[in-house]
């Protein structure tokens, strides 16, 4: 594999995923000929020097991506982390969480200060909407919401200290597509930071910096673990924002078990083999949905009718097993016909695993600017790497249950 910086850059994506945060000094024994394949488990708290003199040369010298104390972390995560960055070109570098939640927390405390304005989608996910409410209120920061399809924002900016904007596209519940290009150059003409959820594509079927994002969110938990058993976040972040994304992680004490970043690392590997199967399914399901005279719609971004679909398809190269379809009248309880009998979707939150899940979700409960008005309730769906035809067999029989129970069958 090429150290060479150009040969590095002109790499595919693909290819990123196989070779990044691989270096040779966390692969590999000094004086020894060979390297592993994968950076090893590191656990460490304490690290012991060989005198005080070395102790103190090392606290007063850069700690970043050395052995310094375990909350700084060791190869493990450092290696992650590397990867995470090498897939958004333009990245300066990448802090881990031990939750999406926390990822976001930690890097809106990073951008605002009291009197400062933010923002939000109005179709943001709902723990990052109560952040804003619960806690930057306290802090004196106000949170604006705004309509995701506006372009320019309409948002009255006069005697306010707007500093950050803040993106989730497609939206969490309802999929609307953001034109994330527009924004970020009207954000970087009025001088305000953008940060942006990109948990459903993921860097690899949108890469948030080069479409001007300055600091990119995941909750890695979804896709870049992959198996439901692991929480995570990440902050990916250009060179103006980096530093003081580190050092507020740092100040806050955040930080993942190496165990956890370890299962991150391998779960990274597979993921553009499986994201194509989510995507393959997804969509497969979502057309059927489509053609069913119980639905009254499905918002699936790769879909024309979907909300900001255009930019959908002019900025991603994906989409993703995530994405919600509304039935035709019904209510709580046809809903839960529906849901409760399925055999191959588990009933839970969160996605991004193998497995598909439904979730009854009800939008204009997570509403401020906009709101949710709908021909009956949603079902939020996760499809995962089964195979679709027994998904759509499943749903079908969901269906019907739902249809005799709306129509007192």
């Amino acid at each position: 594999m090429s150290d060479d910086a150009s040969d590095r850059d002109e790499r595919k994506p693909l290819t990123r995923l196989a070779q990044a945060g691989r270096k040779p000094e966390w692969t590999g024994m000094p004086g020894q000929p060979g390297a592993i394949v994968s950076p090893p488990v590191w656990r460490a708290s304490t690290i012991l020097y060989d005198d005080v003199a070395h102790l103190r040369k090392a606290a007063a010298s850069s700690t970043h991506e050395r052995l310094f104390y375990g909350r700084k972390g060791t190869p493990t995560a450092w290696s992650l982390a590397d990867a995470l960055t090498e897939m958004e070109p333009g990245a300066e570098g990448t802090m881990l969480f031990p939750s999406g939640v926390a990822a976001v927390a930690c890097a809106l405390m990073a951008v605002l200060k009291p009197g400062d304005t933010l923002l939000m989608v109005d179709s943001a996910y709902d723990p990052t909407r109560a952040f804003c409410k619960q806690i930057l209120d306290s802090y004196g920061i106000e949170t604006i919401f705004y309509v995701p399809t506006a372009v320019p924002l309409a948002v009255p900016l006069d005697g306010r200290r707007v500093r950050a904007l803040f993106l989730e596209s497609p939206g969490s519940l309802t999929f609307e597509v953001q034109d994330v290009p527009a924004l970020t150059a009207w954000a970087r003409a009025n001088g305000i930071v953008t940060l942006m959820d990109n948990s459903w594509a993921t860097p690899l079927y949108f890469p948030a910096l080069p479409h001007g994002v300055d600091i990119s969110i995941l909750a890695c938990t979804k896709y870049i673990v992959g198996h439901s058993d692991v929480m995570m976040g990440s902050v990916t972040a250009n060179a103006d924002w980096f530093a003081t994304i580190r050092q507020t992680a740092y100040l806050f004490g955040q930080m993942v078990s190496p165990d956890d970043a370890w299962l991150a690392a391998r779960g990274l590997r597979t993921l553009g083999v499986r994201l194509a199967q989510h995507q393959a399914g997804a969509l497969a399901v979502a057309h059927w949905l489509k053609d069913q005279p119980e639905v009254a719609r499905v918002l699936h971004p790769a879909l024309p009718d979907c909300p900001g679909h255009a930019y959908w398809a002019r900025d991603f190269s994906g989409s993703t097993g995530l994405f919600t379809f509304v039935l035709k009248g019904g209510d709580e309880a046809a809903r839960a016909a529906l849901i409760d009998g399925l055999a191959h979707f588990g009933i839970g939150y969160s996605w991004g695993g193998f497995e598909s899940l439904a979730l009854p979700i009800d939008p204009a409960r997570y509403r401020s600017a906009t709101s949710w008005k709908a021909e009956g309730p949603a079902i939020r769906l996760h499809i995962g790497l089964e195979d679709p035809a027994d998904l759509i067999a499943d749903l079908a029989a969901g269906l019907a249950r739902f249809r005799a129970a709306r129509d007192g069958g």
